[in-house]
């Protein structure tokens, strides 16, 4: 009953109150949008844009037009993306390191979604190491992981160094063992820090053991201890604090993507395309 076109045009009006800028933000000539308004109206059997030599405004019956417009255009375009070619279907089942969904991640996700409304995405949060057994095991579909450089196959969506971050009032005394802030194991980022400070000579101590980067960066915050991360993820009021108290080089480390080969290989390589190229910077 209602033509997309008319009522693209009178969503337009509406908006802008104005005929001309209207035409100029749909790209048309301004007689088209006044054409496809009169049409609307024809077809509504109802006044819906008052309009004289001084200005343009809305009826009462415009006002309806107008949310039944924007609900149906909604429709349109859904309807439009499900049988366009993108309405792909299936379940996906994504697990990402969880300091790794501090990134621009969930944006991704929520365009990947957008532009796949039927694939139903199941998200699991947690640690490297549990995620990839659990892919390992069938569980998953695609987990999003952290790993030393080079050290498992997969599609490397960014390198990064890992980084020993503290507050700016971070004080290490040399002789005292470094308090550190850490996963429970087993954890890359706990073996590899442990690792590198055993190998420098250093001594540690656990002063905090927490499963979820928001803890790790509450108990950096309270000056508990320090922590490893990547350098690309350290939050504006945490510093890189390597070279200011000496502390051992900890290793690079790859962001990747490993799938299941036993699962639906087109919905993947979407998900796979969605993130790769992206920069995954930590989300403001």
């Amino acid at each position: 009953m209602f033509e997309p076109a008319q009522l693209r045009s009178f969503l337009a009006v509406a908006e802008t109150l104005s005929f001309t800028k209207a035409a100029e933000r749909l790209g048309l000539a301004q007689p088209t949008v006044s054409q496809h308004v009169r049409k609307l109206e024809a077809a509504a059997k109802r006044v819906l844009v008052a309009r004289d030599t001084r200005d343009v405004r809305l009826t009462d019956n415009g006002d309806a037009m107008a949310g039944f417009a924007r609900s149906i255009l909604s429709a349109h375009d859904a309807a439009s993306r499900y049988f366009s070619g993108s309405a792909m279907r299936g379940r996906l089942r994504f697990g990402t390191a969880d300091d790794l969904a501090i990134t621009g991640l969930p944006r991704i996700l929520r365009e990947f979604r957008q532009v796949y409304p039927q694939i139903n995405l199941e998200l699991t949060v947690g640690q490297s190491d549990q995620l990839y057994k659990r892919l390992n095991a069938g569980q998953l579909d695609l987990v999003f992981v952290k790993w030393v450089a080079g050290a498992k196959d997969g599609t490397v969506v960014q390198q990064d160094s890992f980084a020993w971050v503290g507050l700016e009032q971070t004080v290490l005394d040399p002789a005292e063992p470094v308090p550190l802030i850490a996963y429970p194991s087993p954890s890359l980022s706990r073996k590899l820090a442990i690792d590198a400070l055993e190998s420098s000579g250093r001594t540690w101590r656990i002063t905090c053991t927490t499963r979820q980067i928001s803890g790790v960066l509450a108990a950096v915050r309270a000056g508990i201890g320090v922590a490893v991360m990547p350098s690309s993820l350290v939050p504006d009021d945490l510093l890189v604090i390597t070279r200011r108290f000496d502390l051992p080089a900890v290793g690079d480390v790859d962001f990747t993507l490993i799938r299941n080969p036993l699962a639906n290989t087109a919905v993947i390589d979407a998900l796979t395309e969605a993130i790769v190229g992206r920069t995954l910077k930590r989300s403001a």
